[in-house]
C-alpha cells in the first residue's frame, strides 16, 4: 500500500470516529460519513471496515451504550430517559433492549448499583477505597479549545501505548514540533469496559494550521467547562483515579458528566517514563445540576 493511500484510510477512519463521538446524541447515517469523507457509501462502509475490524454500525452501537453506561452512574440527577437520548437513542425500549443485552443488567439495575458486580474483578469499591483520594479537590472552570496531532489507539496495553508515543513525539521531531503540550485522551471508563475495548489517542497540542501527514491526524479537544483534578502517581493509578472521578465525586458534587470524552495534561508522561511513574492534571468535562 502506499503511503498517500494509507494516509487517505487513515484519515477517514479517524474523521469519521471524531464525528461519531462529537454528535453521538443524533442518528448517525452511513450516508452521512461517506458525504463527510467525500466517498460512496460502498467504499467508505469497506475501509471502515478493514482498517478497524469492525462492522459501522457495531462500533457507533458500542460507543453509545458505553458512553451510558457511565452516565447512569455519574448522571444520578437526569432520568434514563434523558441519558438515553444524550446517547443517541430515539426509543426508550430500544435503548433499555440494547443495554442489557451489553451489560447484562437494565439500565435501572444497573443505576441502583449492579454496576458493582459487572466491575468487582477490577476495583474495590468500599469506603476505604475512597478514603485514599480525600484530599483531592479539582479546580472547576472552563477551558478553551485545543488543536491536536494525534494516534488513536484501542486498548490499556502498556508498551504498545509506550510506543504509540514514542511514534508520536518522532512525528513531531521531524514536523519540528517543540515543546508541546502531552494530551492522553480517555473516551471510556476502564471501570466499567474491558480494557482491551477501551478507546486512547495520543495527542500533542499544535497550531491551528497544522496540516496532518503520515498518518499522523487532527482533531479538537471542544471547549467546556471541566473538572480539573492534579494527581501523581504510577501506571495503573488513573484508573484508580477514574473510579473515584466518575462513581464518588461526580454523584456527590452537584455536577454531571458530558459525553465529550475526558483528558490527560502530562507533565511527566508514564508511557515515556522509564519507572512508570506520572505527573499530571485529569480533566472531566462536566455541567452543573
Amino acid at each position: 500500500m502506499k503511503r498517500e493511500t494509507k494516509h487517505a484510510r487513515a484519515e477517514i477512519v479517524n474523521k469519521s470516529l471524531n464525528y461519531i463521538y462529537k454528535y453521538i446524541d443524533t442518528n448517525i447515517s452511513l450516508e452521512e460519513l461517506a458525504r463527510l469523507n467525500s466517498v460512496s457509501k460502498y467504499h467508505f462502509h469497506r475501509i471502515f471496515k478493514e482498517e478497524t475490524g469492525e462492522n459501522l454500525f457495531d462500533r457507533i452501537s458500542s460507543i453509545r451504550l458505553q458512553k451510558a453506561a457511565n452516565l447512569l452512574i455519574t448522571n444520578k440527577y437526569s432520568t434514563i430517559s434523558e441519558v438515553s437520548q444524550m446517547c443517541g437513542y430515539a426509543s426508550h425500549t430500544s435503548f433499555i433492549k440494547a443495554f442489557k443485552n451489553r451489560f447484562a443488567y437494565t439500565p435501572s439495575q444497573w443505576r441502583n448499583g449492579l454496576y458493582k458486580n459487572f466491575s468487582k474483578d477490577k476495583y474495590d469499591f468500599d469506603d476505604n477505597f475512597y478514603k485514599e483520594f480525600k484530599d483531592l479537590e479539582p479546580i472547576v472552570k472552563a477551558i478553551p479549545r485545543k488543536t491536536c496531532a494525534y494516534i488513536r489507539h484501542k486498548g490499556y496495553d502498556n508498551a504498545l501505548l509506550s510506543k504509540l508515543w514514542q511514534r508520536l513525539l518522532a512525528f513531531a521531531y521531524e514536523k519540528d514540533i517543540q515543546n508541546s503540550t502531552q494530551i492522553g485522551i480517555y473516551h471510556d471508563n476502564p471501570i466499567i469496559i474491558p480494557h482491551e475495548e477501551c478507546n486512547y489517542i495520543a495527542a500533542i497540542e499544535v497550531d491551528e494550521k497544522f496540516e496532518p501527514t503520515n498518518s499522523i491526524s487532527k482533531f479538537v479537544v471542544f471547549e467546556s467547562l471541566y473538572a480539573i483534578f492534579h494527581y501523581e502517581g504510577k501506571y495503573g493509578d488513573i484508573c484508580k483515579l477514574m473510579t473515584y472521578i466518575y462513581h464518588y465525586w461526580l454523584p456527590n458534587n452537584g455536577y454531571e458528566a458530558k459525553t465529550l470524552p475526558a483528558f490527560a495534561n502530562y507533565h511527566k508522561n508514564h508511557y515515556l517514563e522509564g519507572n512508570d511513574t506520572f505527573d499530571l492534571d485529569f480533566y472531566v468535562p462536566i455541567r452543573v445540576v
